[in-house]
């Protein structure tokens, strides 16, 4: 009986369910808040970390570091590794999410602005719906696919321009860490219906250790390290601040508040990371990027006003 009850929790959880205690429905909007924050950091901490790290070492010892912390916290709580038949999907999260995206996004940030990632990556949640519609089978609405074109009209546009008329390196990293961010959340998204949504990204972390620790010790051996103030922070907080605690907080908001309402949370992190781009780096933001993202954020919301 006790089984059968914890895995049903995430299937609610999968298909928006909110609390019905008024607090928790205020503590679970507060817990994705605070995740949304962490994830608009991840750009300017992935730039200080690149002050004092080689592009292959700050992302192989960022997994390493919240695969420890995750494993730490799975033997805490004497989770029981995942059955064979979570392992592809499992795969797919740590080929997406705890390898892929860091990994893109960082190599693009060696080239390009933190401004100008943010508002390409403001383009992730309609990328995900594309891929979630092909995996899962749903079938959105016309509106939603009128919006979802329109803010992928608004990226190119902005990307084409800021690089002169051609996409750059930098864009083609940007585009595939869109890529296989999406499918990693899309196959997540499904395996949170049968294990705590926590325990996905956790396990992932770990189940990469056997590829992130080879790395590391080649990327350390090749690539200078300078430790600063700044490379130190940016390392820290990427590895388990976003790739880890904040996906703590956002999967415990979503568990309270239901996804569909956590998702609205997120629509303002693009703008977040905008605003960190100037407070931390000195960043000085061309006219295009906020109003870019503005308009991305307006097609996300009829996307999500559509589906619903």
């Amino acid at each position: 009986m006790r089984a059968q009850s914890s895995a049903t929790a995430p299937s609610r959880i999968a298909v928006g369910a909110t609390s019905t205690d008024p607090g928790g429905r205020s503590s679970g909007t507060v817990q994705a808040a605070l995740g949304v924050v962490a994830f608009s950091l991840t750009f300017p901490a992935t730039a200080w970390g690149l002050e004092g790290f080689g592009p292959w070492s700050l992302i192989a010892v960022r997994s390493i570091l919240a695969a420890a912390v995750a494993g730490a916290c799975l033997v805490a709580v004497g989770s029981a590794p995942p059955e064979r038949r979570h392992w592809f999907g499992l795969g797919v999260v740590g080929a997406g999410v705890v390898l892929g995206f860091p990994l893109l996004t960082t190599l693009a940030l060696q080239t390009s602005t933190t401004a100008h990632a943010a508002v390409v990556v403001g383009l992730l949640p309609l990328t995900t719906a594309l891929l979630s519609a092909l995996r899962v089978g749903t079938r959105p609405s016309r509106t939603f696919w009128i919006a979802a074109l329109a803010g992928a009209a608004a990226v190119i546009a902005f990307t084409v321009q800021q690089s002169g008329g051609a996409l750059t390196s930098a864009d083609a990293y940007l585009f595939g860490a869109l890529l296989v961010c999406a499918a990693g959340y899309t196959e997540g998204g499904r395996l949170a219906r049968e294990m705590p949504g926590w325990r996905v990204i956790g396990w992932a972390l770990v189940l990469c250790l056997p590829l992130t620790v080879p790395m590391a010790a080649v990327a350390l051996s090749s690539e200078p390290v300078h430790l600063s103030a700044h490379s130190v922070s940016g390392l820290l907080w990427v590895a388990l601040g976003s790739q880890f605690l904040g996906l703590v907080v956002w999967y415990r908001g979503m568990a309270a508040i239901g996804i569909p309402k956590a998702s609205q949370l997120q629509l303002a992190q693009p703008l977040l990371t905008l605003v960190w781009s100037v407070l931390l780096l000195g960043e000085h933001l061309p006219v295009a990027a906020p109003l870019t993202a503005a308009a991305v954020l307006v097609c996300i919301a009829v996307t999500q006003r559509a589906r619903g």
